[in-house]
């Protein structure tokens, strides 16, 4: 049974458009947003550390996410993160992630 994630991280982001097509989306917006925030606050600079922070953390990050298709990949996150609109009214956050 997955925990529930706390409203303010979930809802605080719930407003961002996921722009990918469907038929590409292999991982849930809020489980790629939830893991690179983790990763940032943990000291991750870069897609791959991210990536890496994803794969140390599953046990736990599977009992809070989804992760249908596994932890994202470092080009998923990158690919992800280049098309999400970058206004701060939309993503306050955006200047925090690396490029």
């Amino acid at each position: 049974m997955k925990a529930n994630l706390t409203p303010s991280i979930v809802h605080h982001f719930s407003s961002i458009e996921d722009p990918r097509l469907d038929r590409r989306k292999k991982h849930d917006l809020s489980d790629i947003l939830f893991i690179t925030i983790c990763a940032v606050i943990c000291g991750a600079d870069n897609w791959v550390a991210i990536e890496a922070f994803g794969y140390a953390k599953k046990e736990w990050l599977t009992r809070l996410l989804s992760l249908k298709n596994g932890i994202p990949s470092h080009d998923t996150f990158g690919n992800v993160f280049a098309v999400i609109d970058p206004e701060p009214s939309v993503f306050p956050l955006k200047e925090e992630i690396p490029k």
